[in-house]
């Protein structure tokens, strides 16, 4: 009697597992659910007009990958405390990918000078990736690009960013 009630436990907890599993299963439904909107949209957002779309073709810009990614140290007290890696690609118009690769080191050149700015600032410390922040920095990399290259760039994509600390 001692063995039995262990195992008839276990088989009626086990029994009652799978009932409730059975029982509390989403059931299939035949129209798609809502889904609550999770983004940060302020009514001021919602008041602006949409803009319309270009007459452009799609196929006019292309995106050239910067090859190597960005290292920029983020300095504290004189010290190194962390280091930031960014990989960047340019929106640019088309046909003009051989052109932004022959001028690239005198754009890694100024976009570095750009981050250290923007480090020497405080953009990557605390919530660096806050998209306040990000759009900082944005805008002053692509009126980097504007100068350095000329108006073939149309914006500058932060592909990865990351922060190691020392």
């Amino acid at each position: 009697m001692k063995k039995l009630l262990p195992i008839l436990l276990i088989l009626m907890a086990t029994g009652i597992g799978v009932g409730a599993g059975l029982a509390l299963r989403p059931g299939v439904s035949e129209s798609p659910k809502e889904t609550a909107c999770t983004c940060e949209t302020t009514q001021e957002d919602l008041a602006k007009p949409i803009p319309e779309p270009t007459a452009q073709a799609p196929t006019d810009k292309e995106y050239v990958k910067l090859n190597n990614q960005f290292v920029v140290p983020v300095l504290a007290n004189e010290k190194v405390t962390s280091i930031v890696l960014l990989s960047l690609s340019l929106e640019v118009t088309s046909g003009e990918r051989e052109h932004i690769f022959a001028v690239e080191p005198k754009l890694r050149d100024a976009f570095l000078q750009t981050m250290f700015d923007h480090a020497n600032m405080g953009g990557f410390k605390g919530s660096f990736t806050n998209s306040s922040n990000l759009d900082i920095l944005r805008q002053a990399l692509r009126e980097t690009a504007y100068k350095t290259i000329g108006p073939t760039v149309s914006d500058v994509l932060i592909i990865d960013i990351a922060r190691q600390e020392v």
